[in-house]
């Protein structure tokens, strides 16, 4: 397929010729006369825009791709997140399942006590107020504490790590831990029954602060509704038959 080029680039000879004489007759300096037999030995060619953006057209695909991937996956996220129960169903069987695969397959014991230690840390997160009364216990208005009053505004447990991020993050270490069991470059060599041990050890330990932390600060890490509280005209009310 041939390509058309501009008139100013064809130069003909006896154009050429001309030109020659006239640089001779005037005396023109070698560039000029460089300009012409270049313009004749190599004519331009027409240049394609397209495939000079053709690069950042291709950036461009890929970032819109990933965009429509990332809005996809963030679309079913946030529809599964009133499913509160299907939700810990499939992160608990997926638990059980790398669980077995670990048993059955006798290794990546160093795998599963990171997956374990990594929980751990999360559930403390979970059970913990988002403000420590530690710190903030003479500040009565920011304390994560319920109401014990009548007249006092109800105020729902504030926990440092929500639910949903909670899930979330179990279900992804578990996926990551599940990956990891393939490959083995991750399955050390250790004795297990001391990884057991030392898990169990660290577990009721931490538990045990946990719970006397619950205990000074006269708090509940759970929120079962909006309490109702009874007057002493309501509660010396015979009941009605």
């Amino acid at each position: 397929m041939f390509t058309s080029t501009p008139s100013a680039t064809r130069i003909p000879p006896v154009c050429l010729s001309v030109c020659l004489s006239v640089c001779v007759r005037t005396r023109l300096l070698a560039p000029q006369l460089h300009i012409f037999l270049e313009l004749w030995t190599h004519p331009a060619q027409p240049r394609d825009v397209l495939e000079a953006n053709e690069p950042i057209a291709q950036a461009g695909l890929i970032q819109r791709i990933s965009t429509s991937i990332s809005r996809l996956y963030q679309h079913y996220l946030d529809k599964w997140t009133p499913h509160t129960a299907s939700r810990w169903a499939f992160t608990l069987a997926l638990i059980i399942g790398f669980m077995v695969r670990i048993m059955l397959r006798q290794g990546w014991y160093i795998v599963c006590y990171a997956l374990g230690i990594y929980h751990l840390n999360l559930f403390l997160a979970f059970l913990t107020p988002k403000i420590d009364p530690a710190f903030s216990h003479d500040d009565v208005d920011d304390g994560p504490g319920l109401p014990t009053k009548v007249n006092e505004e109800f105020r729902p447990f504030m926990r440092r790590l929500p639910e949903f991020k909670f899930w979330y993050s179990v279900t992804k270490s578990t996926l990551v831990a599940f990956f990891c069991t393939f490959f083995q470059v991750f399955n050390v060599p250790v004795f297990w029954p001391i990884l057991v041990m030392y898990f169990i050890t660290l577990f009721c330990i931490t538990m045990k602060r946990q719970i006397k932390h619950m205990i000074k600060y006269k708090y509940l890490p759970f929120s079962l509704g909006k309490p109702r509280y009874q007057t002493q005209e309501n509660s010396s009310k015979p009941p009605a038959h």
